[in-house]
């Protein structure tokens, strides 16, 4: 409903070069859509790369916790029934950590993406959803951004005895159909978690911006996104 509320809510008109949001008291420009989008991409990109990228980040927020995957929680359950919660906990805990070693990593691959950012895109995006935004951000970095991950969340979960055991239990009950291909590595399980709770803030910060431009405090995206 709010996407659509938006995009009704954004319909560009295009009037002697310039493009209005419905209802907006000025006009803007390209360039004026391209600037705003640049601001919003960084502002989301650096608040999740702080808040994720510290201690706790994601271990002591349950938006983007990292759990072990469905068949794997549940025998996990089991463990911790037969007095070895300690050594299930400190699993689950390696793995946010390394969540929380990899996201300063995003930070480079992010900045670049926001200067790469064509005045078409600008446009394009500025007429999206409320998620738009984080959706071509999501396009352009989650490859590059999961080959830089791999290595750090490899060498976290390397430290704990459980992360093997889970590899070799985990590949027993993909091939048997209990959980995801995807998911039967831990680095690969924990690289892909980590990116999705990084968009996911990203993705937060975004609509914060569009619901409220003013209070973003920048006269940019009070001029692109304030007419709504």
């Amino acid at each position: 409903m709010q996407r659509r509320k938006f995009m009704s809510a954004t319909l560009l008109v295009l009037t002697s070069g310039s493009w209005s949001i419905a209802g907006a008291a000025s006009p803007f420009s390209e360039t004026d859509a391209a600037a705003a989008v640049r601001a919003t991409l960084e502002r989301g990109a650096m608040a999740a790369v702080d808040l994720l990228g510290r201690a706790d980040g994601f271990l002591g927020n349950p938006q983007v916790r990292i759990t072990l995957p469905g068949f794997l929680n549940d025998a996990a359950s089991l463990l911790r029934a037969t007095g070895q919660q300690k050594r299930v906990d400190a699993l689950i805990t390696a793995m946010n950590r390394a969540a929380e070693a990899a996201v300063p990593e995003a930070r480079a691959v992010l900045v670049s993406t926001v200067k790469d950012l064509s005045v078409e895109d600008g446009r394009r995006l500025v007429m999206g959803g409320d998620n738009s935004v984080t959706a071509f951000f999501e396009e352009k970095t989650r490859a590059p951004l999961g080959e830089r991950f791999l290595p750090i969340v490899t060498r976290a979960t390397e430290q704990v005895s459980l992360a093997a055991k889970y590899n070799a239990v985990a590949g027993k009950a993909a091939a048997l159909g209990l959980m995801r291909a995807e998911d039967a590595n831990i680095e690969q399980y924990v690289t892909g978690k980590t990116l999705d709770g990084l968009y996911l803030m990203i993705g937060e910060e975004e609509r914060r911006i569009r619901q409220d431009p003013v209070g973003a405090g920048s006269a940019i995206l009070r001029k692109v996104f304030g007419g709504r």
